[in-house]
C-alpha cells in the first residue's frame, strides 16, 4: 500500500503554527500590559482621603494595581503548580493578609512594607514565568510574607475608615474574587502551548514589580 505523504506538515504549515504561536504570545503580553499601565498606576500603594465601609473596602484593591497583580498573580500561580496548590495558595494569602492588617492597624513598625510589595509582584510573575513548582511548604512561606506586606499597608488604613470592619470584609471579599480571576486564567493557559502564554504573562506581571519598584 503506498501511503500518501500529509503536506500539511511541510514547511508551510509549520510556519503557519509558528506565526500563530507568536500572535497569541503578543495578545497575552498586550493585554496583561494594558492592566499595568491603567491611570491608578501613578498612585501610591496607600490611598489619600476618606475610607468608607464595604463599598469601599472591595474597590479598593481593584482600583490599586500593584494590590491587582499580586493577588492575580497567586492565583495564576497556584493554578500553575497544580495539586493542592490550586486552593492552598490563595486560601492562605487572605489568611496571613488578616494578621499584616493586624499589625498594621495595632502600630507595630515595619519597615519596606512599599519595597516587599514591589518585589512580592517581581517574584510571583517570575515564578509564573520559570514554571518554579517548589515543594508546598516553600511555596506557602512566601506567600505569606508577601501576604503579611499586602495586609500590613491596608492595616494602617483602617483605623481612619468610616467602617473598619466592613471595610476589611469589602477587601478579603475583593482579594478573593481576584484569586478566583487568576486561578481561571491560569487553568485556561495552563494547557495551550504546553503552558507558554501563563509563563509570558508571568513575565509581564514581573515587568510590572518592576515598574512599582522604581516609582
Amino acid at each position: 500500500m503506498r501511503v500518501i505523504p500529509d503536506r500539511r506538515t511541510g514547511a508551510d504549515g509549520a510556519g503557519a503554527v509558528s506565526l500563530k504561536s507568536i500572535s497569541c504570545l503578543w495578545t497575552a503580553i498586550a493585554v496583561a500590559s494594558a492592566l499595568i499601565v491603567i491611570p491608578e498606576a501613578a498612585l501610591a500603594h496607600i490611598t489619600q482621603g476618606p475610607i468608607g465601609g464595604f463599598e469601599s473596602g472591595f474597590e479598593h484593591p481593584l482600583k490599586g494595581p500593584d494590590h491587582f497583580l499580586a493577588m492575580l498573580a497567586v492565583g495564576i500561580w497556584g493554578a500553575q503548580m497544580g495539586g493542592r496548590s490550586v486552593w492552598t495558595l490563595p486560601v492562605t494569602f487572605p489568611l496571613i493578609m488578616v494578621a499584616g492588617g493586624i499589625a498594621g492597624m495595632l502600630g507595630i513598625p515595619l519597615p519596606g512594607v512599599e519595597l516587599g510589595i514591589a518585589l512580592s509582584i517581581i517574584a510571583l510573575g517570575s515564578a509564573i514565568a520559570f514554571a518554579w513548582r517548589p515543594v508546598e511548604v516553600a511555596a506557602l512561606v512566601l506567600i505569606g510574607i508577601f501576604a503579611i506586606c499586602h495586609g500590613y499597608a491596608h492595616g494602617v488604613e483602617l483605623p481612619g475608615a468610616a467602617d473598619p470592619a466592613d471595610y476589611a470584609v469589602g477587601f478579603v471579599i475583593a482579594t478573593g474574587l481576584i484569586h478566583l480571576l487568576g486561578i481561571g486564567v491560569g487553568l485556561w493557559l495552563k494547557k495551550p502551548m504546553d503552558g507558554r502564554l501563563a509563563r509570558a504573562l508571568g513575565g509581564v506581571i514581573a515587568l510590572g514589580g518592576v515598574y512599582f519598584l522604581a516609582a
